[in-house]
């Protein structure tokens, strides 16, 4: 559905847009429509046709194997054919798995209603005529009255959902709130497209959006989709074209009194919007129960028919909600690298949305800062604040001031301002950027954030051109370019003093577990020629990091390194309630002087404590050794600490297991998210004060309370890592990959990072792994390329949308070499009166990272139910201001989303069932609170594929094509049992096997001679000389390169007990724990809406 286009020429008002391709449509009954040419869109608030009838890449689905016998075609004006049911619009990404769709016996609740027409489309349909477009008849099917208490008339148009229910929100099911009641699971609002297109800048005209509309349904939601489905419904649980054959519970009793219909005839005749509709009977409460409405079916067979009528028998069914006819991230993402990879992204311009994070492109920095650097969640922002809470839109900026660039992009520049330094603003101290205003023939300066006049410099002086621009502009960085970089002075640096190259000490637990798991032993061997790569400077031929080494249990040994000894010397610590450090000469040594003495203790450390029985560990003295250590030193530095337990031995932070289940969903499961004590925190804060980071690598076998220890990490800008049940055979390529990159990546040591911005608005909340001790200065004891800082802005006055809006993130460090330095990032915003400006210049990817940190914050301190309706609830509230403000006016029955914004559902349902707010019967306490640090600085493009995983078909392409194939929507429903996919998010890796994969395959991937013989849980492939194994190992391999963390590979085989944990990715379906399908969440979030506009 290529909806997201953006063609550079806009066409003007009401000119017809280009159709867009990818949908397959067929008719009522089942049978394919003809071929005839689609007609484009017409203009705004005209007739809009449905989608052109060529399927995506691959082949539609197995046809259901049971339903109403097909129809002739209802053939559609302009050679278009209506959706149908089952067989019909079911298009997947793949070929057909050859399943049969299976219906389950049962009963289903449906009822029926008039359907209210759009405004300005002619209503008219009769029944075996032909029927209008596509687009017309989702219109038409609005849903249906709500008979609260009998009312007296319904509404023209905008009429409600079917009776109140009443179902546990934390189950994932809503709960009904007001007016409107719950749809029958699975049935959401099929698509009709809204404006689609490129829209033209007038003022006036509503951003483009995408429009669904949902069926009519009515009768009390079910427990379980257990009947045969209806076609305007799909099945709640596993997919209905399961190749897993999963069995479903026994039907459903009906609640008494509700109404059964049987196979649904076509859609009423249309009645003008000014005609009564019916009222809709309601589980017998409302007096004697009404017969059938026009033109349904007759109850089923059998059932008992509650006073109705028997009508005559229809052939044509209302229309079945096709999965492919609702918003799909693979089709905007697709369109996306389409239409905006191959050009340069050039940032000249001022409020320019860059391409998704999902496409490859290059940035040309020509005055703001790249997308790489800072991401907002809107490049148009509103002028005044009651706009802002209008829209509900967060106003956020995702930082990452050190990312890490491809090849072909150049690192920002140095600038070198010798002694008086980088030239600054007198008032509101914003460094010079491109934005800045000389006047006065180049005398003097005003500033773009507060606009205070300041006088230039004599040596900075420059004459201007004819435009007011200084000559010498492209000739200096800090003038022409977004992003650079300023040689600090001495004034920048701590107690006046330039730094001290900072140093690394490596942390080692040497008890029993960490022995006996082989840990101690693998990681002493990787230290020694890992040692040779720590990071550098530029082109220097050796780092100037020192190392130390100390190992620990119930008390610490340090080493003395020193170049001049023979053997290393160990000194031993053991009165952990008073930490010091016992040496420091030879403490802290370069690698290249010791490196004998280095390799001899490497060598000892696993045969001095080869036959330990000490169980017990500490934890907190260990980061005061090496924070005291740093302090002797006067640097900065990290700590790499190697931990195994539960520190439960007598010390300061001592914990205790206070891991307790009975807690989730009760008020007290925030608890399970906060430190057990506020120690750590304090011991952070004086980490944070010497520039020491703590870089933790965990590997529990039981619970260790992740909550507490990440609080040093997460405070000090540092990273966690996470391997549970370490074995050193499964897990060692995954623990080497990471210490590997852990350790050579390049961090700024010492951080401060202030963002300021132009009068209007300024920021509020900061979200990220640092410390603030004020509230405008993020302080990190270190900071790497991987890390994000997540700004929040709101208004303090109103803005000019002739001047825009403007941040600026400095960020002061200390570089691996021991420079300080300032790294500036500057970007320009538009700012809007119209809200339409607003909602056509959002990002959803970061709008989605944004909420996504700010529900895990929420959970430490409100119950997680709270922080979940609180979601909803924004998303709603963002949706409805838009229909209400921006749309044009139709059918209330109609679920209109903006262009940008058309995914912002199926991405928040996938944040709503991720571990943290949703958790699983098998998600472990310390799995949660893992996944909630890990999350708080992901940059957009980690949220993006960790929230909505890639599922990668490997046998559809030819073998010969080595580019990575096309991916398909995280849905059971995709999956073909002869096919094999590859699953990442990230921080997983699955290989899923089908059942049916041909024997050559098997072999060729496997080794192996059939299916049955595949291990399951394999974590390696084996090396094969073939082009399909050595295209998949490579793909793999490519997978990984692109993450910041190692993924390792887990095979799944089809109908194999690792499924179930294969499945919880596909998160289009509804999950285990009770997390809603996207289907059925799309439906909730209409009725949400509805609630919100009526």
């Amino acid at each position: 559905m290529n909806v997201n286009q953006s063609a550079p020429p806009l066409p003007p008002f009401g000119q017809p847009q280009p159709i867009y391709p990818g949908y397959h449509q067929s008719s009522y009954g089942g049978q394919p429509g003809s071929t005839a040419a689609p007609t484009p869109y017409g203009a705004y608030n005209g007739p809009v046709p449905g989608y052109q009838q060529t399927p995506p890449p691959g082949v539609s689905r197995a046809p259901a194997s049971s339903g109403a016998p097909p129809a002739s075609t209802a053939q559609g004006p302009c050679g278009q054919t209506a959706y149908g049911q089952f067989g019909q619009g079911d298009v997947q990404n793949g070929p057909s798995s050859g399943v049969q769709m299976q219906r389950l016996p049962g009963s289903q609740p449906f009822a029926s209603a008039p359907l209210a027409p759009v405004v300005s489309q002619p209503a008219v349909l009769q029944p075996y005529g032909p029927p209008p477009t596509s687009a017309q008849v989702t219109a038409q099917l609005a849903g249906m009255q709500i008979s609260g208490a009998v009312a007296p008339a319904p509404p023209a148009s905008g009429l409600g959902y079917g009776p109140p229910t009443s179902l546990a929100s934390a189950s994932g099911s809503f709960p009904n709130s007001g007016l409107y009641g719950s749809y029958p699971q699975g049935q959401a609002p099929p698509l009709g497209q809204g404006h689609p297109g490129a829209q033209p800048p007038q003022r006036s005209v509503p951003p483009q959006a995408s429009s669904f509309t949902p069926p009519a349904s009515g009768g009390p939601r079910m427990p379980s989709m257990t009947g045969p489905l209806l076609p305007g419904q799909s099945f709640g649980g596993p997919p209905v074209s399961q190749p897993n054959h999963i069995s479903s519970p026994p039907p459903q009793a009906l609640p008494p009194g509700t109404q059964m219909t049987g196979p649904p005839g076509p859609p009423p005749p249309m009645h003008s919007s000014q005609q009564p509709g019916y009222q809709l009977q309601q589980n017998g409460s409302f007096g004697p129960a009404r017969g059938p409405q026009p033109n349904y079916g007759s109850p089923y067979p059998g059932a008992a028919t509650f006073g109705s009528q028997p009508g005559p028998p229809q052939p044509l069914p209302p229309k079945r909600l096709d999965p492919d006819a609702i918003p799909s991230p693979i089709q905007v993402i697709e369109d996306d690298r389409n239409n905006r990879g191959s050009e340069p992204f050039v940032t000249g311009v001022r409020g320019q949305v860059p391409p998704l994070v999902t496409t490859n492109f290059l940035v040309k920095d020509q005055g703001n800062a790249s997308p790489r650097y800072i991401r907002c969640t809107s490049y148009n922002i509103p002028c005044t604040s009651d706009m802002a809470k209008q829209a509900q839109v967060p106003l956020a900026a995702v930082i990452k001031p050190l990312a890490r660039l491809p090849p072909e992009e150049a690192s920002p520049y140095v600038v070198d301002h010798g002694e008086s330094g980088p030239l600054r603003c007198n008032r509101c101290k914003a460094y010079m950027c491109p934005f800045m205003q000389f006047v006065e023939g180049g005398r003097r300066f005003q500033c773009c954030f507060c606009s205070c006049i300041n006088d230039v410099p004599p040596q900075y002086f420059q004459h201007l051109d004819h435009t007011g621009k200084r000559v010498d502009a492209y000739d200096r960085p800090e003038l022409s370019l977004g992003s650079y970089e300023f040689l600090a002075t001495v004034d920048y640096c701590k107690n006046n003093k330039f730094p001290i190259p900072p140093a690394f000490i490596f942390m080692i637990d040497v008890s029993y577990n960490a022995v006996r798991s082989g840990l101690v032993r693998l990681l002493c061997e990787e230290l020694k020629s890992l040692l040779d790569f720590l990071p550098r400077e530029g082109g220097a031929e050796e780092s100037a990091i020192r190392v130390g080494f100390v190992t620990y249990n119930k008390v610490l040994h340090f080493y003395n390194v020193k170049s001049s000894l023979a053997q290393p010397q160990m000194m031993v610590v053991s009165d952990v309630g008073d930490m010091f450090v016992p040496l420091l000469d030879g403490f802290l040594v370069n690698v290249i002087e010791s490196r004998a003495v280095i390799t001899s203790l490497l060598d000892q450390i696993p045969e001095m404590f080869a036959d330990t029985r000490e169980t017990e560990t500490v934890f907190a003295p260990v980061i005061q050794a090496g924070m005291e250590a740093l302090k002797a030193a006067e640097c900065a530095g990290k700590l790499f600490l190697f931990h195994t337990s539960l520190p439960i031995a007598e010390a300061p932070g001592k914990l205790k297991n206070r891991d307790d289940r009975k807690l989730i969903n009760t008020d007290k499961e925030k608890t399970l998210f906060q430190p057990q004590s506020g120690a750590y925190q304090t011991l952070a804060k004086e980490c944070v004060a010497q520039g020491c980071c703590v870089d933790l690598f965990l590997f529990p076998n039981q619970y260790v309370d992740v909550a507490t220890l990440s609080v040093v990490p997460q405070l000090t800008g540092g990273s966690v890592y996470k391997y549970a049940c370490f074995q050193v055979e499964n897990d060692q390529e995954r623990f080497l990959s990471d210490l590997r990159r852990d350790v050579q990546k390049v961090v700024g040591f010492d951080a401060v990072m202030r963002v300021r911005t132009s009068t209007g608005i300024r920021a509020v909340d900061f979200f990220g792994a640092f410390y603030m001790s004020n509230t405008t200065d993020v302080e990190l004891a270190g900071l790497d390329g991987d890390k994000t800082v997540t700004v929040e802005f709101k208004h303090d006055d109103r803005l000019n949308e002739e001047n825009g809006a403007l941040l600026q993130c400095a960020l002061l460090y200390t570089s691996c070499a021991g420079q300080r330095r300032l790294r500036i990032h500057n970007l320009a915003l538009n700012c809007c009166t119209q809200l339409a400006d607003l909602y056509r210049n959002c990002e959803t990817d970061t709008l989605i990272n944004y909420m996504a940190k700010f529900a895990y914050r929420g959970v430490l301190s409100s119950p997680v139910k709270t922080v979940r309706d609180t979601l909803i609830t924004q998303c709603a509230q963002i949706l409805a201001c838009y229909r209400k403000n921006c749309a044009s006016p139709s059918s209330a029955g109609q679920l209109i989303l903006p262009e940008c914004m058309k995914l912002l559902p199926v991405y928040l349902n996938c944040v709503l069932k991720s571990e943290v707010l949703q958790p699983g019967a098998e998600v472990t306490t310390d799995d949660r609170a893992y996944v909630r640090q890990l999350v708080t600085s992901m940059d957009v493009a980690e949220t993006n594929v960790f929230f909505y995983p890639r599922l990668l078909p490997l046998t559809k392409s030819p073998i010969e094509n080595t580019t990575e194939p096309p991916a398909v929507r995280a849905s059971e429903e995709r999956l073909s049992n002869g096919d094999i996919y590859l699953l990442e998010n990230g921080l997983n890796l699955f290989l899923w096997v089908g059942a049916s994969v041909q024997q050559g395959v098997v072999q060729s991937l496997f080794g192996v001679s059939s299916f049955s013989q595949i291990t399951s849980g394999l974590s390696v492939l084996p090396v094969l000389d073939n082009l399909l194994s050595k295209k998949v190992r490579g793909l793999i391999d490519s997978l990984r390169a692109q993450r910041s963390r190692y993924m390792k590979l887990i095979v799944v085989k089809q109908e194999d007990k690792l499924e179930m944990l294969f499945k919880h990715f596909l998160v289009e379906d509804k999950s285990l724990s009770g997390g809603a399908s996207y289907v059925d969440f799309l439906c909730h979030m209409h009725k949400e809406i509805r609630q919100l506009l009526s």
